[in-house]
């Protein structure tokens, strides 16, 4: 039996998190701003489901949901930072406030939260932590190049934490989903920059029509990817990030495959930068 932590748990991936985790007899600390839109959707796992309020960004909120968390289970053996907030619209269009603000949740609330909970992982010297990035943490697309500079910042910080806890026997993943049927595309959770600019109409202006678009008709099941989020806590090892949907793992093959024709095309600039390179200069 483990016992879960999971932010961001009312709704989208993290109450199907929540849901699939209690039904393997999994124990879950579910926490929200409004934590009582998840107990009413589990009205008889009063014994197994902790909801608790939580503002990612409060610290002391933070803290205060740990310490409930272990003294009614007893320890946390998988943390899910899933809160997170997007952000659409060209680079230009959008405003100082509104880059900070998706900023404050999707980074510096996850890393709230995970400082929070590694004190009580590394006593254990178990555990793990399950970031939600999405594809745009590894490739970036008009119109959403906030948002992915953001899920970029998840991936650099999963990366580096998991080599940083590997000798401690906790675990780092970061997820990519693609265009998964939640409501990321709501405007409950999605925020369109204010300020629209019309020599952008063909390329954030397409992003935008396209969200508008695709919302609610996306191809990406929540309840299976959920599925397979818990199946990772409970393997032996995990893989340093994940890509869920077929949209997702076509768009990162081809980045990478992208950067290896880049590489091979610049390869002699790339090695002409040494000290005392002797190659003649034009």
């Amino acid at each position: 039996m483990s016992v879960w932590f999971i932010t961001g748990a009312s709704r989208g991936f993290g109450i199907e998190i929540v849901r699939q985790a209690l039904s393997r007899g999994d124990q879950v600390i579910a926490t929200a701003r409004r934590p009582e839109t998840i107990t009413e959707q589990f009205p008889d796992a009063a014994d197994v489901l902790l909801a608790l309020p939580l503002d990612v960004t409060d610290a002391g909120e933070v803290a205060q949901a740990v310490e409930q968390g272990t003294k009614r289970f007893g320890r946390i053996d998988v943390l899910v930072n899933n809160a997170g907030r997007g952000l659409l619209g060209a680079a230009e269009e959008a405003s100082d406030a509104e880059v900070r603000a998706v900023f404050e949740v999707n980074v510096f609330g996850l890393l709230t939260v995970t400082r929070g909970v590694l004190p009580t992982l590394r006593h254990q010297r178990s555990g793990t932590i399950i970031n939600i990035s999405s594809v745009a943490g590894f490739v970036s697309r008009p119109g959403w190049g906030v948002y992915a500079s953001t899920k970029f910042a998840v991936e650099a910080i999963s990366e580096g934490l998991g080599k940083e806890l590997a000798p401690l026997g906790i675990s780092v993943v970061a997820i990519e989903p693609g265009a998964f049927r939640t409501n990321f595309l709501d405007s409950s959770s999605l925020v369109e920059a204010a300020t629209c600019i019309p020599d952008y109409a063909d390329t954030a202006g397409a992003t935008r029509r396209w969200a508008a678009d695709t919302n609610n008709a996306q191809e990406g099941d929540p309840v299976k990817a959920a599925a397979v989020i818990v199946d990772l806590a409970h393997r032996g090892t995990v893989p340093e990030r994940l890509q869920l949907g077929a949209d997702s793992f076509a768009t990162v093959s081809a980045k990478v495959a992208l950067v290896a024709r880049e590489q091979a095309e610049w390869h002699d600039v790339s090695h002409s930068t040494a000290v005392g390179d002797t190659q003649a200069e034009d």
